[in-house]
This record gives structure tokens, sequence and C-alpha cells, in this order.
């Protein structure tokens, strides 16, 4: 069997497989070393400096765009290194090393929307993170976790897992990932319908970016700023109605994303936007921002970018066979049929 097609077909299961791939991952970490040099800490080093170039990658094309690549350098050059003898002063900062680069490819098989493939990438990704002792990187995955379980349709264990984040964090690691937390509660708790507590952890997210200092965060949590924060809190109130507050946080990220040339974020943050005039009954206004995302969607692979254009077009339907909606449904054929 095609083990790549295996994987991306296995479905996504709240809380699954963690037993097994722990003892896996275990079982890996503690085996006989393999024949080859000692690993050193320069070459825990080269795997770091060449994350930042696959987390660009990511940022600015779409999951879809470097992930087999990324497979192919983890599986031939930076897997191999937990099975190669190395030292207690590089085993931990080895772990960590190769849990930073197993969450970005969970990250980018969840934007691809390989979603089996994304949870199995996390869960050892958390795995590495916690034989790496390195608190902030656990919660960093657990944020993603978080991210995947509510948009699959489980908030409530999206939300544990945002809990779950911020709980292992002290009160000096990573402002930038404890925003990030905070966000991804809020998106739970607006999908679970809770106005007040949603709001409150949008105030809570933009308290710790406020006090984000870029340079002594870790390199993984570059992503996290004000393009994407905006992004999250706008989808946020988006999906509490709050159609005024959505509309504000995305024009916010919009104009981040722009001048950092982001087009993913750009086209997730367009649509949260179109939502917001829908919301208004202001179609007109919708289909100029709908059409943007399109424009925007068409840059990046990513199908969470596809999902978002999607979704617009869901929620035009009450405006029935307006010319406007007629336009927008043909522009969506004609990207989904290219995608």
């Amino acid at each position: 069997m095609d083990r790549r097609k295996f994987l991306a077909a296995s479905p996504f299961v709240a809380a699954a497989g963690v037993g097994p791939s722990r003892d896996w991952l275990l079982n890996t970490l503690d085996q006989a070393p393999e024949p080859g040099p000692r690993v050193r800490l320069e070459d825990v080093t080269s795997v770091r400096n060449m994350f930042g170039t696959f987390q660009e990658m990511d940022v600015m094309q779409g999951g879809g765009s470097g992930r087999l690549v990324l497979t192919e350098y983890m599986n031939q050059h930076v897997y191999p290194l937990l099975r190669r003898t190395h030292s207690d002063t590089v085993r931990r900062p080895l772990c960590g090393a190769v849990a930073e680069q197993t969450y970005l490819l969970g990250w980018m098989a969840f934007d691809n929307g390989e979603h089996g493939t994304a949870q199995r990438y996390l869960i050892q990704a958390l795995r590495l993170a916690e034989e790496s002792e390195d608190v902030a990187l656990g919660a960093h995955v657990l944020a993603g976790m978080a991210d995947q379980a509510t948009l699959l349709g489980n908030p409530s264990e999206g939300r544990r897992l945002a809990q779950a984040g911020r709980q292992g964090l002290g009160k000096g690691d990573s402002p930038a990932c404890l925003a990030d937390l905070w966000a991804l509660e809020a998106r739970a708790l607006a999908v679970l319908g809770d106005k007040s507590a949603t709001a409150s952890a949008v105030d809570k997210s933009e308290a710790a970016y406020a006090r984000v200092v870029r340079e002594d965060e870790p390199e993984w949590a570059k992503f996290i700023d004000g393009a994407y924060l905006h992004g999250e809190h706008a989808n946020a109130f988006r999906d509490v109605g709050q159609a005024e507050r959505s509309a504000e946080h995305a024009r916010r990220s919009i104009e981040c994303a722009r001048a950092q040339g982001r087009a993913r974020r750009g086209a997730m943050s367009h649509a949260a936007l179109a939502v917001s005039h829908l919301q208004r009954r202001d179609l007109e206004a919708a289909h100029a921002a709908g059409v943007r995302t399109l424009e925007l969607a068409r840059q990046v692979k990513s199908s969470r970018c596809i999902d978002a254009v999607q979704d617009v077009r869901r929620r035009m339907v009450p405006f029935g066979r307006h010319p406007l909606v007629a336009d927008y449904n043909e522009r969506v054929r004609r990207l989904v049929t290219a995608a």
C-alpha cells in the first residue's frame, strides 16, 4: 500500500492514537544507536537553520507547496539523527529541533486538508517537545492541535487543548505563544456560542501580545503577529455574529498581511470581512471582499483558503439568484476546478 496515500486518507479522530504513538517514539529514541558519526550540536544547529526556510515557505506559499520537500528532508537527513549516538547534552536540543520540524510537517498537512496525517505528526511533535523539556514548544504544538480540533467540529476539545497549553507555560515563557493560545481558545468559545467568554479571551490574547519582545521569541513563533492574530480574532467575532468587531480585526489583519505579501492570511481575512458584510446584509461589499479572497487564494496551495472561499459562497445562498451571487459562484467554480 502507498504509505502517503494511506496516511492522507486516515481520518482525524479526537484524542486518537496518543498511546501507540508515544510508545513508538519512545522505542525509536531508546533503541540501540545505528552506525554513523556521533551527532554534534552543530548538526542540531543545521536542522534549526533549515526550519526558518521551510516555515517561510509555508507562511508565504501555503502548506501544499513545500510539504513533500520537507518530508523528504526530514526522512533523509533529520529523523536518522534520532537513531545515531548522541550525548545527553545533545539529546534535548536535538529532540527540540526535530519537534519543531515535525510540528511544521503537521501544520502543512493541516493547511493542505490532510487531517489524519496532520494529527499523527502533531502527536509525535508533542512527544518530542516533551523529550526536549521545552515547555513553550510543547504549548505551541498544543495550539496547533487545538486549532485543528476546533476547525473539524470539536470546539470543546479545542478549548481543552488550548487551556492545557496555557497551563504549561510559565510567566516568562513566550508571550507570543500565550497570545496564540488565547486566540485559539476564543475561536473555540465562539463556535460554542459563548459571546462574553470569546470577547474576554480576545482581550487576553491582545494583552499577551502587547508583552512580546520579538527578538526574545523562538523562531517558530515568528508567524504569530498582527496579521495572524487579528485574523483569528476576526474569525472568532464572525462566529458569534459580531460583524462590526469582526470587520475591524479583519481589516487590521489584511493591512498587516498586505505589507508582508502574505496571500494565505490575506485571503482568509478577506473572507472574514466578506462574511461580516453579509451579516450586515451588504452584498455588494461582500462580493468585492469575496473576489479579493479568490484572487489571493489562487496564489497559494492551501485547502484552508479554498474552504474560506466556499464558506463565503454558502453564506451568500440566502441572497438567492442575485447577479453578484451568480458571478461569485462562477468564480468559485473556476477556482475549485483549477485547484
